[in-house]
């Protein structure tokens, strides 16, 4: 019988978890679209959406990819989506004018269902809570935050009442950088953070100011994760990231956990490597995050993050009905975690 020495022997026993650590495999990349929208609906139907009017789909686990534009809206810039099937899918165009469209035949016509030419107009995310509700969320006009429902599926939308929206400060906005600072909170509800000279959690009808850098204009929350158990009541675990991202390396005060609905927060023992614009939970405790300089991940609830990737994107999103999680940034950037 051979004799192992103890060095090979170590080597071999440190080799799985090699093999298995988390990391980041790209599967798209080099087309010079910038990407920020992201709807993984199961492991096999992944959208993205982003500038020059691009819309990308892949109906086997991202190993392939159909890239259009959308006729007429070449010069759009589509930084969220929210799709429901292989062939039914809701794009955002942010601004100049606003317009929100929908495709029932897998992004080969599309139909405007929401059109705003008003100065100032700009849209920023949306969010769905199933198939027919929605809502979507625009910087403040005249010092109040735009807000529009559906409850078809995307096929129409309506303002809230003017005097229902919530009023921003001096300088408050949100960021359209991943279509995740406003989520689900229970079945009915909603909650969005916000950024810039004030960066705060609206939730319900209070709002809460959160601990993370703020004062400029490219300053405080870009995304929230909110772990949802599928239950009638709110949820409670919350995770918010941002930072600046004009200091993209800089990781102070660019994160915070909540374990009571965002009344109370505490902040990472470690935290991301920098400027991050999109978190999501994998699991109760497991979360990714990623910003322009790179991606982390957490397995204690977004108390200790450990960097994976050097590599930029704006958004990850975990499959609505799955358990696959993807990326998409810049270059036409798409990839996904292997965990």
């Amino acid at each position: 019988m051979p004799i192992v020495k103890p060095f090979s022997l170590l080597i071999f026993c440190l080799l799985p978890v090699v093999v298995f650590a988390q990391h980041i495999e790209m599967l798209h990349s080099g087309t010079g679209i910038s990407l920020r929208g992201l709807s993984v609906v199961d492991d096999k139907v992944v959208w993205v959406s982003g500038t020059g009017g691009t819309i990308g789909r892949s109906v086997d686990s991202g190993k392939t990819w159909k890239w259009m534009q959308v006729k007429g809206f070449e010069k759009n810039d589509f930084r969220d989506i929210e799709a429901f099937d292989a062939a039914t899918a809701v794009i955002m165009g942010i601004a100049a004018p606003a317009y929100i469209l929908k495709t029932n035949d897998g992004g080969s016509t599309w139909k405007v269902v929401f059109e705003d030419k008003r100065k100032g107009m700009f849209l920023d995310a949306m969010e769905f809570w199933n198939e027919q509700s929605g809502i979507a969320i625009g910087d403040p006009l005249e010092g109040k935050i735009f807000i529009a429902r559906t409850f078809d599926g995307g096929n129409t939308w309506q303002h809230l009442p003017e005097q229902n929206y919530p009023v921003a400060k001096t300088g408050e906005a949100m960021f359209a950088a991943s279509g995740t600072n406003i989520r689900p909170l229970s079945k009915k509800e909603a909650c969005f953070v916000t950024g810039g000279t004030v960066s705060r959690l609206f939730v319900r009808n209070k709002t809460i100011d959160l601990p993370l850098v703020q004062g400029r204009e490219t300053t405080g929350a870009n995304a929230i994760a909110v772990y949802n158990n599928k239950k009638q009541k709110p949820a409670k675990y919350m995770v918010v990231v941002g930072g600046d991202f004009a200091a993209d390396s800089v990781a102070a005060q660019n994160s915070a956990v909540s374990k009571d609905g965002g009344n109370t927060w505490a902040i990472p023992q470690t935290p991301p490597k920098g400027y991050r614009s999109c978190v999501e939970y994998i699991t109760k405790n497991k979360l990714i995050t990623c910003g322009t300089s790179g991606v982390d991940v957490s397995d204690d609830g977004g108390m200790n993050w450990k960097f994976i990737s050097n590599k930029g994107f704006h958004v990850c999103r975990k499959a609505k009905n799955g358990k696959m999680v993807f990326l998409a940034g810049k270059d036409g950037r798409v990839a996904r975690l292997v965990w």
